[in-house]
């Protein structure tokens, strides 16, 4: 047996087969030797791969595209050699910190109160994809105020002359809408 090929007697075999080879000996009679020739053949391999983040292959983790080859023998003792042409896609992440006023929409979803939400997705690639709001939401502010006075009344700088009913817009500290009525 052998890999790949032979020589014998000055000759080069490739096939497994059955060989002779005449010569005379030297005492010049007939001599045949035969040769019964199991020829086995190096094995390579080829493959392509597309994985997100890390791909395991013949026990190692890769975690980055490349080319990667693993060397070992066949069953019948030949060499083989297997190639890996790996694309590592990775996975994408991100964060990102919001305040608003009463309400806030992200990714379709209306969002009322303060918290931590996650929307989960796939990249273009087909990995995972998570984005993180830390979502801080502050609210408007209404106040009503009933006041009865005699001939004129001062109220946020402006001087009132007559009844009715006033309003003053101005801002919370978060920056919110803030409405004061004067009745």
């Amino acid at each position: 047996s052998s890999c790949d090929s032979y020589i014998w007697n000055g000759e080069i075999y490739t096939e497994s087969g059955i060989y002779t080879y005449n010569t005379t000996t030297v005492d010049g009679c007939d001599s045949v030797a035969t040769l019964n020739l199991t020829i086995n053949y190096t094995s390579n391999s080829s493959e392509e791969v597309t994985a997100c983040d890390s791909y395991e292959w013949n026990g190692n983790l890769y975690t980055e595209s490349g080319e990667y080859t693993f060397n070992t023998t066949t069953v019948s003792g030949c060499d083989s050699v297997a190639t890996l042409n790996l694309t590592i896609n990775n996975s994408f992440s991100s964060a990102e910190e919001v305040t608003a006023c009463n309400t806030y929409f992200w990714n379709g979803d209306l969002y009322t109160e303060s918290g931590e939400y996650t929307y989960n997705t796939t990249t273009v690639d087909g990995c995972d994809s998570v984005a993180t709001l830390n979502l801080t939401i502050n609210y408007s502010s209404s106040s009503e105020t009933d006041i009865s006075s005699c001939d004129s009344y001062i109220w946020n700088g402006e001087i009132y002359t007559e009844s009715g009913i006033y309003t003053y817009n101005t801002t919370t500290v978060d920056g919110c809408d803030s409405v004061a009525t004067l009745n």
